[in-house]
């Protein structure tokens, strides 16, 4: 089947044809995915630099054991954990770098920069900015379940199961995120 074939199938078949070794298809799933995998990693990740980093080793780690996903309707969990247990690995081997440093100037260079053009783009740009700082200031229990509540929107269960905790301290830590979010980001919403 050619490539171009693929851009029009529903996501379930891509996967099927990648879990049967197509690599066109196997690409066309990459594609696909790539850029909610960066997302994700680059509300997690302050460097860029390990934002690719990261996503191309979760996309690695797909690719890989993509043959070992048993139910199609799962791969949006299964690929969590794999973005889930990369970035895991990610703390661990970067464990004296766990509290990420906001460097506050920087954040106020970025609230003061409010006429630039053009102009509703870089103010959306200024915004996710500010959101990404307050997210990474974030403690990382709470930054890992409000990433995956709000942009992934993944259930409670869902993330219960990522993050190997109770349905209980995910609705907390989700709750607390919500709370500390709101507090440092009170003067723009």
């Amino acid at each position: 089947m050619a490539s171009s074939v693929y851009k029009k199938e529903e996501l379930k078949t891509v996967i099927k044809y990648a879990q049967g070794g197509d690599t066109k298809a196997l690409e066309e799933l990459i594609r696909r995915i790539q850029k909610n995998i960066f997302g994700m990693f680059s509300y997690m990740v302050s460097s860029r630099q390990d934002v690719s980093d990261l996503t191309q080793e979760a996309l690695l780690k797909m690719a890989k054991h993509i043959k070992e996903l048993k139910d199609n309707n799962c791969f949006k969990s299964w690929l969590n954990h794999i973005v889930m247990n990369t970035y895991y690995d990610y703390t661990r081997k970067h464990s004296n770098d766990k509290n990420i440093e906001i460097n506050e100037d920087k954040l106020l260079e970025i609230r003061d920069k409010i006429g630039c053009e053009p102009g509703e783009k870089c103010l959306f740009a200024e915004i996710e900015e500010i959101i990404k700082a307050a997210l990474l200031s974030l403690p990382q229990s709470l930054r890992i379940v409000i990433i995956l509540r709000e942009y992934e929107g993944l259930s409670y269960e869902d993330i219960s199961k990522i993050t190997n905790t109770a349905v209980g301290t995910v609705k907390s830590r989700i709750a607390r995120a919500r709370f500390k979010l709101q507090k440092q980001l009170k003067e723009f919403i």
